[in-house]
């Protein structure tokens, strides 16, 4: 008797333990000059669009000069407000039901912007805007089953001088995310 109650108190002991923080961090990269932002929303991130430009003839003169210059994400149904601007070029995509970006990745001009950015879902997809240049980053989160709930860093006029990512669940209880039950639910039949 006195074993199973120390057995008994031993396991709920282990179910006591404090369990590890679901939300993580992706230090910030770049130069870090401008306006700081974060990108905000309810519900999963449904949709990217990311800007870049490249100017030629500073290409042809000194090698390169292409860069992001602005991102936007979709929460939902919502498109947050574009970071930075929208420059020469865009890049997008929309995410499937149950795909969510669970890595960031690309290249950053230590002296001025983020040059390259990679953004890969965990259906293996990948939208990819800049040029692949300068110093490599890679973000991904650091508890399992984690995706994107979004970016911050700086803008100035011209395009992304940094950026981080911030890694979670997402809560799918009332974010405004529908599946196909709660459609059949709340249409009315037409006869």
């Amino acid at each position: 008797m006195f074993l199973i109650l120390v057995v008994t108190m031993f396991l709920a002991g282990c179910l006591a333990l404090p369990i590890k923080d679901p939300y993580s961090y992706s230090s910030a990269v770049g130069q870090g000059g401008g306006t700081p932002f974060a990108s905000y929303g309810e519900g999963r991130i449904t949709g990217v669009r990311v800007w870049e430009t490249n100017n030629n003839y500073y290409y042809y003169y000194y090698n390169n000069n292409a860069y992001i210059s602005g991102f936007q994400l979709r929460y939902g149904n919502t498109w947050s407000p574009v970071f930075g601007n929208e420059g020469s070029e865009k890049q997008e995509m929309e995410l499937f039901n149950d795909e969510a970006i669970v890595e960031v990745s690309g290249k950053y001009n230590p002296a001025d912007y983020i040059c390259y950015l990679v953004l890969t879902t965990n259906m293996g997809r990948t939208l990819s805007a800049g040029m692949p240049n300068h110093v490599s980053f890679n973000f991904y989160p650091a508890n399992m089953g984690n995706e994107l709930r979004l970016l911050s860093g700086r803008f100035n006029g011209a395009g992304i001088t940094s950026i981080g990512a911030h890694w979670g669940l997402v809560d799918m209880e009332g974010a405004g995310n529908r599946t196909l039950e709660t459609v059949r639910e709340t249409v009315t039949p037409i006869y």
